[in-house]
């Protein structure tokens, strides 16, 4: 006795198939329509699934920085967010922070430079997203006689500053309970030892005090980019 099995045509490329899924493009044969539940559960799902994506690329970050960039630069790219994509998530993340942070610390607590405030809650992430490329480009040219190339520092810079972009959204929530924080001095050793550890477990075949002397060398400079564009964005405004 032969069964016949239901041919079903995928919604998304029009192939012809069996199954659960379509063999040309992947896309599930069965598509349910969008509701409200469906798209919390999108959500739901992209923040807490983290076996791949935006979560498991997060986790790698706090967990192995240098490791993952490493990782991924030599193929093992299946379960990581791409870097450009990660990047401007995390962007995106901190500019609506600090945005509501200053605001709030501003408006209900009275602190802080008015200037200052205005450029963090405008111009810091739009400044990072500049001065990246600029970033990654110090890098290159520091570390010139090893391994990578700009495009692969440009890489490496990203998922560096995706972590940044991340690290000043709690450190700056603790304006709520002192106004008058300065956040550079919490900001500016993490990100440091952070930059530091990343560049060691990076470059790991070469010597370890050699590198973290580079490295102090790429972190100097980066911060002096960082403050001067600071200060010219701040006297402009």
């Amino acid at each position: 006795m032969t069964t016949t099995k239901d041919t079903h045509t995928c919604k998304n490329c029009g192939y012809k198939g069996e199954g659960k899924y379509c063999s040309t493009c992947g896309q599930i044969f069965f598509i349910e329509r969008i509701t409200l539940k469906h798209l919390l559960g999108e959500v739901f799902h992209f923040f807490t699934h983290f076996e791949h994506g935006f979560g498991y690329t997060l986790k790698q970050l706090l967990k192995e920085p240098g490791t993952i960039q490493k990782n991924y630069l030599e193929g093992h790219r299946a379960k990581l967010q791409k870097p450009f994509s990660m990047f401007f998530l995390c962007a995106t993340a901190c500019g609506l922070a600090e945005y509501w942070i200053n605001f709030i610390v501003s408006k209900y607590f009275n602190a802080g430079d008015v200037k200052e405030i205005y450029f963090f809650q405008h111009y810091l992430v739009f400044e990072q997203v500049l001065l990246s490329p600029l970033y990654a480009l110090s890098s290159w040219l520091i570390f010139i006689r090893f391994k990578y190339n700009y495009a692969e520092w440009l890489v490496i810079t990203f998922y560096v500053t995706s972590f940044f972009f991340l690290l000043i959204i709690p450190v700056n929530a603790l304006k709520f309970i002192w106004p008058h924080l300065e956040t550079r001095y919490i900001e500016f050793p993490i990100i440091t030892a952070y930059n530091i550890i990343t560049t060691i477990n990076l470059l790991k075949a070469y010597s370890r005090w050699k590198v973290v002397a580079i490295g102090c060398c790429v972190i100097a400079i980066n911060y002096t980019l960082a403050i001067t564009a600071q200060h010219i964005i701040i006297n402009i405004i």
